[in-house]
């Protein structure tokens, strides 16, 4: 099970539908089986049937979940592998030990691949679509695999399968949410 979480301001909000569902269609399609849960709610940890976890992206003004990064301090600890998207870039960014500061990009841009990885593997760059007003401006001890003529897109920890991704994947780039769920290693339910 691949466990999705809704940082968006309030549970059942639009930015569900926004940015979650869209996620976890993707997901699904993959024939993985998902479940999600709003970052207030839990889970404080991860349940054990999670073989990884997905941090959804916010609308755009929607930055409540920086403000209780003590509902997000689980994160630190999870032994499954992590993808943060936008609002979850963010996230991870804060709970390793980087920065978030202003950092606005709306529409496509053109991400640059500087580091090989298995998650961006093949791609020398892609365009992707941003919807941010935030960025993570000090990666902190988390690897910069690639960047924008804005800010940086996608991060590694050092030591950990913990990824994030500040361009939206389930907009115009499914393949980074198939890679990392292959990463994952999660048995499909439909195989």
């Amino acid at each position: 099970m691949i466990l999705l979480v809704d940082l968006c301001y309030r549970e059942g909000s639009l930015g569900y539908e926004e940015f979650v569902l869209p996620v976890a269609r993707i997901v699904e399609k993959a024939g993985y089986a998902v479940r999600s849960v709003h970052y207030r709610a839990g889970p404080g940890t991860v349940p054990d049937d999670a073989a990884a976890v997905i941090l959804c992206g916010t609308p755009l003004a929607d930055t409540t979940f920086l403000s209780g990064l003590e509902n997000a301090s689980w994160l630190a600890d999870v032994r499954v592998p992590i993808l943060g998207v936008c609002a979850g870039m963010e996230l991870v960014c804060r709970v390793f030990g980087g920065t978030v500061g202003p950092g606005e990009e709306i529409g496509m841009t053109e991400v640059t691949v500087l580091a090989p990885d298995p998650l961006l593997a093949g791609r020398e760059s892609f365009p992707a679509f941003e919807l941010h007003t935030l960025a993570c401006t000090d990666p902190g001890p988390l690897r910069v695999l690639a960047v924008s003529d804005r800010c940086i897109q996608a991060v590694r920890h050092p030591d950990k399968p913990v990824y994030g991704v500040m361009f939206h994947p389930e907009v115009r780039n499914e393949w980074v949410v198939e890679r990392f769920l292959s990463l994952a290693g999660e048995k499909r339910i439909n195989p």
